[in-house]
């Protein structure tokens, strides 16, 4: 069990605040999300679709970054807050999408599908992202 949870490890993304355990939706591992809860055809459809969200919105995201690292002030300490808050803001924004899209996955899990998800996050010390996933037969 060693082994696999090396790797998984590898594949979830940690929030450095909360501790939060998410899959990654959209990132270079969708593929062992997809062999390690093993995801049915219409599940893997929605994580291809929804990490296609991901990155779209992300790009919006960098864009309104790069636009606050050009076109904010430095000159003073509270231009230096100013700017270090709207970053800081964007980034959770970001984490926040990460964090829906998860979710959204999570929710079309079948109850041992999400114990797994559940049992490797506890294994790796995060904090699993809470749904209802009672009533779902996949």
């Amino acid at each position: 069990m060693r082994g696999p949870l090396v790797a998984l490890s590898l594949f979830f993304l940690v929030n450095l605040n909360a501790q939060d355990c998410l899959l990654g939706i959209g990132g270079k591992d969708d593929e062992v999300i997809i062999q390690t809860f093993k995801l049915t055809e219409e599940q893997q459809e929605n994580l291809k679709n929804w990490g296609a969200e991901l990155k779209f919105r992300n790009e919006i995201y960098t864009n309104r970054l790069k636009n606050v690292l050009r076109n904010y002030p430095t000159e003073t300490l509270e231009d230096l807050e100013v700017r270090a808050q709207k970053h800081s803001d964007l980034l959770d924004s970001m984490e926040a999408n990460m964090r829906l899209l998860d979710k959204r996955l999570l929710g079309l899990f079948s109850v041992e599908q999400y114990n797994l998800y559940v049992s490797l996050c506890n294994q790796i010390q995060r904090v699993p992202i809470y749904t209802n996933v009672s009533q779902n037969k996949n």
